[in-house]
């Protein structure tokens, strides 16, 4: 592979020469420019990617954790991630937690060593749970700025982007009561992460300011059957008229285990869930969703990191940004 010694060799030129004409400096004569990558294309000269950001002290490559690589939201976030990165001349390398604590431990060790000039992440479930958040402190002191969004560390002091869940979750359960329903229902498999608390506290709020009735709460383990928990739980609760699901799984299934009950949707009941447009098309009637805007969320979180990598030197206060949700009306409620 020819080096920039070799070009300049060749053109009977300085080293630096050569180097500032490939990036268009100012300082070098429009022939000279032009000499000089016309070499460097006959070559095929690419540049030292790693000497480059050891000169430099810049990987451009952003670290992204996530916890899921299977869940629909969490590889849009990722996709948007990427989409604004790649604008800004950035790589990303991505690591999965797999919800492991350890694991989101030993990524960030694994990418804190110059492979990476910061991190976005979302937190692993066992971390909320157990609240660790020491390395997330140790990694920010090394100088490497992180920037959370969805499941958050709100002791820790770094950028955050977060949607409106407790808000949109309120919102959504006092639809239903404009509707009329008196025993609507939350479901969750999020108990553990901070994003199914704030829902379920959205729909509680909303539930006890009617006064008329109390909340109805079902919470699903990992390793409990969903379909069959949701199912026990509407035969046990047979005045059931409205359902509001942290998630897309628990509203497809609580709205296809109402239907084989024989409840028409959304005469007999209504259905809202946490859900993605694609996530509509696998029920009959197509479902209401609370859109998230997952793309957008990865955007904002490459826009704040970027931000705050390329002003090193300026003192710039921790931002967190919230992005609004979207109640996208279907068949399944009124």
């Amino acid at each position: 592979m020819v080096t920039l010694k070799q070009l300049a060799k060749e053109l009977n030129v300085s080293i630096s020469t050569v180097s500032k004409a490939l990036n268009n400096s100012e300082e070098i004569g429009e022939e000279t420019v032009k000499r000089v990558k016309e070499l460097a294309e006959l070559y095929n000269y690419k540049p030292n990617k790693v000497a480059l950001s050891l000169k430099q002290n810049k990987t451009k490559t952003i670290g992204v954790i996530i916890p899921d690589i299977l869940n629909h939201f969490l590889a849009k976030v990722l996709f948007g991630v990427e989409r604004e990165a790649t604008k800004y001349g950035y790589n990303i390398i991505t690591c999965i937690s797999n919800e492991s604590l350890e694991q989101e431990k030993e990524s960030l060790r694994l990418l804190a060593n110059g492979s990476v000039d910061g991190f976005i992440l979302c937190l692993a479930e066992e971390t909320q749970v157990k609240n660790e958040i020491e390395h997330f402190k140790k990694t920010i002191s090394q100088g490497l700025p992180i920037v959370m969004f969805d499941r958050v560390a709100h002791d820790v002091l770094c950028d955050k982007v977060i949607v409106d869940d407790f808000d949109a979750t309120y919102n959504a359960t006092k639809s239903l009561l404009l509707e009329k329903r008196k025993n609507i229902v939350f479901i969750s498999t999020l108990d553990g992460i901070s994003v199914g608390k704030l829902r379920e506290r959205g729909y509680r709020k909303a539930i006890l300011e009617t006064n008329t009735f109390e909340p109805l709460v079902l919470k699903i383990k990992k390793k409990d059957d969903q379909q069959k928990k949701i199912m026990s739980f509407f035969k046990k609760n047979t005045t059931i008229d409205g359902v509001i699901a942290a998630d897309s799984s628990s509203g497809i299934i609580a709205l296809n285990t109402g239907v084989k009950l024989g409840l028409k949707v959304p005469k007999n009941m209504s259905v809202i869930a946490y859900a993605s447009k694609s996530d509509s098309f696998h029920t009959i009637p197509k479902l209401t969703t609370i859109r998230q805007h997952a793309k957008e969320i990865g955007a904002n979180a490459a826009q704040l990191l970027i931000n705050r990598l390329q002003n090193k030197s300026i003192e710039i206060d921790v931002k967190t940004k919230i992005v609004k949700t979207t109640l996208i009306k279907s068949k399944s409620t009124l």
